[in-house]
């Protein structure tokens, strides 16, 4: 069911080859593991999308594609998972990160308020970017490994009960008539 979800859901190779944020990999695309929709490309790639959801700049895709032509990850879903933050779902998840930072650095929350000027940079990010960055590092480790796992258990108790069904299928039909 998995496998079919997926192909369901992922665009075909070549369309994404034509993606702008795909053209400066090139050739390097034409590896059949980048767009395998196997156990062992896909649970990989769904965690390290999700770990790189937490690095605070704006450079998910490349960084997703980077990190899949290197590790040969299937591209598709760790592209498709940097998309789990998006403009709606970053301030939540980087405040929640900053949260933990400061909850392991045994710092006290700091409130702040966000001006897009080059003195807020300079003076009121000073406080707060250390425990934003431990945060972010550990959410995206944590993050990361629990989505790889939780995929990858969800994947084979899947595959386990469809061959569980399919046994008992086997051993429930009735036997082939002898031959005369």
């Amino acid at each position: 069911m998995a496998r079919r979800l997926l192909k369901k859901f992922i665009p075909a190779p070549q369309f994404l080859r034509e993606r702008w944020f795909l053209r400066p990999f090139g050739e390097r695309l034409q590896d059949r593991q980048l767009w395998t929709i196997q156990r062992r490309s896909v649970t990989p790639a769904f965690g390290a999308g999700l770990a790189i959801c937490f690095v605070p700049l704006p450079v998910h895709l490349l960084l997703a594609c980077t990190t899949a032509l290197v590790c040969r990850l299937n591209i598709a879903v760790i592209c498709a998972t940097t998309f789990l933050l998006n403009p709606f779902t970053a301030v939540p998840a980087y405040y929640a990160a900053y949260r933990v930072g400061a909850a392991l650095m045994h710092e006290p929350r700091q409130h702040f308020r966000f001006v897009p000027t080059l003195s807020w940079f300079r003076h009121g990010l000073v406080p707060v970017w250390k425990p934003f960055v431990l945060g972010c590092l550990v959410c995206a480790v944590v993050t990361g490994v629990l989505g790889w796992l939780a995929l990858e258990l969800l994947w084979r108790a899947q595959v386990g009960s469809r061959y569980r069904r399919r046994r008992a299928a086997l051993l429930a039909a009735p036997p082939p008539p002898p031959d005369a």
